[in-house]
């Protein structure tokens, strides 16, 4: 892969604006549409945002850790970028997509490289049918919400709320259940990465929803689809220590662990 040119998107934060004095001096910042590769400074939430800000220009991004866990960035070294650069291995995401139907009859679209999340949005839990394919996977679920996970996402949200960790080259999907109340001890499933899901609120008027896809949300929610869409691949780049894989085999670990 040959290396010459990059585009630096640098968060706001604090921390990120640091780096940013240590590598101005030392590179210059090409538009994103002539780089060779994104870099992006910033956590985890700031990579999501700029993966879909620039995909339309099919370039490959490396991710250097400003923020806090960092699952989708590498560890900051203020020497020898370009090595890095030159020594990282590209992981390929294909991201969910979600299209909402509102109870208005608006449609809304959005992608999401993480999780798709349908939460409650009042006092009152949400009723919630759940479908994948020509199957009904659960007829009716009370709950706070319902999130549909890549294995990207598994370690985020997904697993914060107990859903399983999927292994990188898994082909699968999570579909995991938000503080469910009834059935009170479904866990959720793991499904093919192939699946096109489908979920409905069955009570539009007392339990509203809303959808979020990674950070975009839609409210009052009739009914969503969620899919992956294999049209479109991020090209991310880790170093050899700190790989996507290794760090969710890392959680898997961790969570054996505990049981």
């Amino acid at each position: 892969m040959n290396i010459k040119r990059l585009h630096f998107a640098i968060d706001k934060t604090q921390r990120a604006k640091s780096f940013k004095k240590s590598l101005s001096r030392s590179f210059k910042n090409y538009p994103a549409s002539k780089a060779d590769v994104i870099v992006v400074v910033g956590g985890d939430g700031f990579m999501l945002e700029i993966l879909k800000k620039y995909q339309r220009y099919n370039k490959a991004f490396y991710g250097i850790n400003a923020g806090s866990f960092g699952f989708l960035m590498n560890k900051y070294r203020s020497k020898n970028i370009l090595k890095s650069l030159l020594k990282a291995k590209p992981v390929y995401i294909c991201p969910l997509e979600m299209r909402a139907i509102t109870k208005n009859g608006k449609s809304r679209s959005a992608f999401a490289i993480n999780e798709v999340s349908l939460l409650r949005q009042s006092r009152q839990t949400a009723s919630l049918l759940i479908a994948y394919g020509s199957k009904i996977l659960i007829k009716r679920l009370i709950c706070d919400g319902v999130l549909v996970s890549t294995p990207a996402g598994s370690t985020a949200y997904n697993l914060s709320v107990h859903g399983p960790i999927l292994s990188l080259d898994s082909k699968k999907l999570a579909i995991t259940p938000i503080s469910p109340f009834r059935p009170r001890r479904w866990v959720g499933k793991i499904i093919p990465s192939t699946s096109k899901i489908k979920i409905t609120n069955l009570n539009l008027q007392k339990r509203p929803i809303s959808v979020v896809a990674d950070n975009i949300e839609v409210r009052n929610i009739k009914n969503v689809n969620i899919k992956i869409n294999n049209r479109i691949r991020f090209k991310l780049l880790y170093d050899r220590t700190s790989s996507l894989s290794k760090k969710i085999k890392l959680e898997q670990y961790r969570r054996n662990l505990k049981k």
